[in-house]
C-alpha cells in the first residue's frame, strides 16, 4: 500500500505541488500576488476541510516568498450571513478561496458585483461557467475516496466478528452524498449484509454534536464509525478514543487530512483512528494560487479524482492490520485501473 499511495500522491504533486518561481526559490522572483481565504463556520482550525484548504494556499504563498498578513489573509466566518460580507471584503485581491459548498450562493452575489474578481470555490460544480468565467469551482471524486475507507471499515468489523459500522455527516448535500455513497459501496463490497448507522448532525463545528452521535451508534453496536463532518467529526474521534482508552474495542476513521495523531490516548502511542480519507483540497487551493502567479488561472470545473490523486487514504496507516491493508490496497489499484467503478448513487439511508 504504501508504495502505491506515494504514487497517487505524486501524481498530485506533479499537478501542483511543484517548486515555483518564488522569490526564495533562487530563481526569477515572482510578482507579488495577494489572496485572501475565506472559512466556512469550521473555522480555521477545525483540524479539517478549512485548516487544510488554507494550509495549501499557505504553502504556496510561502514557497513564493509572500508575507501573511501583507499579501495573504484569512477571515473567520461565524455564522452564514458572514459569507458575502467576507468575500466582498477581500474584493481586488488576485484571487478569493472559499472553503465549501455552503458558499455557492455567496460567490454567485459576489461575482455579480465584482464581475472581474478571480475566485476558488470548493465543493462545488453548478455554476455556469459561461455566466461566472473568473470562478474555478474544485470537485474531488469523495465517493472513490470513501470506498477505500468503507472496505477498510467493513473489513476490521468482520475480522472482529462484528456485523455493524457507522457513520457521521456534518449536513446533507450533494457532496455529503458522495461520501455516503462511497462509503456504502464499500462496506457491503466486503459484506452486502454488513449494517451501517448513519446520523447527520447538521453541522461542521460541534464537537459537541459529533461525540453526542458516535456516543449513540457504538451504544448501538458500531464497531468502526467513519466521518465527514469537519470540526464536529473531531468530537467522534474524542469519543473512540476516550472508550479505547478505557478498554473498549471500536475505531473511527478521519476525513479530509491525516487525522491519526488527533486520535490518540493513553501514553500516546496508540491512536483510535483507524485511517482518514484524504481529500486534497490544499492541492486544490495551491494549484490555484500558483495559477495566479503564473497567469494560467482559468474558471469552471476541476476535478480530482482518486487515480490523480485528488481521494486517497494516508501513506501510513499504523493502526491498520496487514491483512486490512491488503484489502484497501486491491481495492485502490481496482478503481485506479478501472475494474470497479464507485458510483454517487447512494441506498436509502
Amino acid at each position: 500500500m504504501k508504495k502505491l499511495l506515494k504514487v497517487a500522491l505524486a501524481a498530485a504533486m506533479t499537478v501542483g505541488l511543484v517548486a515555483c518561481s518564488g522569490g526564495n526559490q533562487g530563481g526569477e522572483p515572482t510578482e507579488t500576488k495577494t489572496y485572501g481565504f475565506v472559512t466556512d463556520t469550521g473555522g480555521i482550525n477545525d483540524r479539517s476541510f478549512n485548516q487544510t484548504s488554507w494550509e495549501g494556499l499557505k504553502k504556496y504563498c510561502e514557497e513564493a516568498g509572500f508575507t501573511e498578513g501583507t499579501d495573504y489573509s484569512y477571515v473567520i466566518s461565524e455564522k452564514e450571513s458572514d459569507y458575502v460580507p467576507n468575500l466582498t471584503g477581500f474584493a481586488g485581491k488576485d484571487l478569493i478561496v472559499a472553503a465549501g459548498f455552503l458558499f455557492e450562493k455567496a460567490i454567485t452575489e459576489t461575482a455579480d458585483q465584482y464581475p472581474d474578481q478571480k475566485m476558488l470555490i470548493i465543493d462545488v460544480d453548478s455554476i455556469d461557467p459561461e455566466k461566472y468565467p473568473n470562478v474555478q469551482q474544485a470537485v474531488f471524486n469523495e465517493h472513490e475516496g470513501s470506498y477505500l475507507v468503507g472496505v477498510a471499515a467493513a473489513s476490521m468489523a468482520k475480522k472482529a466478528g462484528k456485523d455493524t459500522v457507522g457513520m457521521i455527516i456534518g449536513m446533507e448535500s450533494e457532496t455529503m452524498n458522495k461520501f455516503w455513497a462511497g462509503y456504502q459501496q464499500g462496506v457491503y463490497s466486503v459484506d452486502p449484509d454488513m449494517k451501517i448507522l448513519y446520523d447527520n448532525v447538521n453541522d461542521f463545528s460541534s464537537q459537541e454534536k459529533g461525540k453526542t452521535a458516535a456516543a449513540k451508534q457504538y451504544d448501538n453496536g458500531a464497531y468502526v464509525i467513519y466521518h465527514a463532518a469537519g470540526g464536529s467529526g473531531m468530537g467522534a474521534i474524542n469519543e473512540a478514543a476516550s472508550r479505547r482508552d478505557a478498554g473498549e474495542d471500536v475505531w473511527v476513521i478521519g476525513v479530509d487530512t491525516d487525522q491519526y495523531e488527533y486520535g490518540k490516548y493513553g501514553d500516546g502511542t496508540q491512536s483510535a483512528v483507524l485511517t482518514s480519507m484524504l481529500k486534497r483540497v490544499d492541492v486544490a487551493a495551491y494549484n490555484a494560487a500558483k495559477a495566479i502567479a503564473e497567469g494560467t488561472f482559468k474558471g469552471g470545473v476541476v476535478r480530482y479524482s482518486l487515480a490523480e490523486g485528488g481521494v486517497g487514504i494516508p501513506e501510513n496507516n499504523p493502526s491498520m492490520p496487514e491483512d486490512v491493508k491488503k484489502a484497501v490496497d486491491e481495492a485502490y489499484n481496482a478503481i485506479k485501473e478501472g475494474k470497479v467503478t464507485v458510483t454517487e448513487t447512494y441506498e436509502a439511508k
